[in-house]
């Protein structure tokens, strides 16, 4: 579990960096659907766009709640978690992602599309 901890931390140090990963991560999905499937670019870019964002709001509750030790400032929501962990939820909503593209690209043949 630590290994997966450190590897997490180590990509998502800065933004770049979190985003140089994600796209590292996205890009042999995109050409398995443009080679492997027969997807235009554009087709498979734009379904993967939409996977991306659906499975973001899936993931985005993930370790969100308070634990108890966060100091609460005045005026702030109650339900807004103390650290979000936004870069980590963009590795792990990645990595979903692309499960959920592939078999949804892998199905396209049986749906007849």
């Amino acid at each position: 579990m630590t290994l997966i901890a450190d590897l997490l931390d180590r990509a998502t140090a800065s933004i770049p960096r979190t985003l140089a990963v994600c796209v590292v991560l996205m890009l042999p999905m995109l050409a398995l659907a443009v080679w492997g499937f027969r997807l235009s670019a554009f087709g498979a870019g734009a379904l993967y766009f939409v996977v991306w964002w659906t499975v973001l709001f899936a993931v985005l509750p993930f370790r969100a709640a308070p634990d108890g030790t966060e100091v609460v400032v005045p005026g702030q929501d109650l339900g807004a978690p103390h650290k979000p962990q936004m870069r980590r939820k963009a590795v792990w909503t990645t990595l979903v992602s692309d499960v959920v593209f592939v078999v949804a690209v892998a199905a396209f043949p049986l749906a007849g599309l």
